[in-house]
């Protein structure tokens, strides 16, 4: 992968609405090289797909979202993917990733309420064959994701600042 693929990688996950001219304008190219090179990055799976960045907490005023994590025993020959895959069958279950530290697995999930989320860990995932322990963490407040400040400050505000 050359440096204009990383750049254009760069430019369409800070905005992939970005009109193509644009992205051809800004990396140097021609509109059918950008197209050409776009096209290749999605065959090769590279680009999985486009999305927005959309605050749930102002959508969904009642939805919890919560980490969870899990200690899971490995499978022979299989490791954490057999798992890992039966888990992400799950709708409400946004993330997952295999991690170090003290769990192997972190779920973001998404749910109604509190009580929904205790009942999918209760009855869906804690029951599962393999999985020897979980920790459940709601989420209070997001402040920033996948780069996207979710909170402003007023021009000239400044953070506070502590030792």
């Amino acid at each position: 992968m050359d440096d204009i693929d990383r750049s254009l990688l760069s430019l369409l996950e800070e905005n992939c609405s970005t009109p193509l001219h644009e992205l051809a304008v800004m990396l140097g190219c021609s509109d059918e090289d950008v197209e050409k090179r776009r096209q290749q990055l999605e065959k090769d799976g590279i680009i999985r797909r486009y999305s927005a960045v959309i605050n749930w907490e102002q959508v969904d005023k009642g939805a919890v979202y919560a980490i969870i994590e899990l200690k899971v025993a490995p499978e022979r020959d299989y490791g954490y993917d057999r798992i890992a895959a039966r888990i992400s069958r799950f709708s409400n279950v946004r993330n997952l990733r295999l991690r170090t530290g003290t769990h192997d697995l972190q779920l973001l999930v998404k749910g109604k309420s509190m009580q929904e989320i205790a009942r999918f860990v209760s009855e869906q995932i804690a029951p599962m064959e393999r999985i020897r322990e979980t920790a459940t963490h709601i989420i209070m407040k997001t402040y920033k994701e996948n780069g996207v400040l979710y909170v402003e400050r007023e021009d000239g505000q400044r953070l506070p600042f502590s030792f």
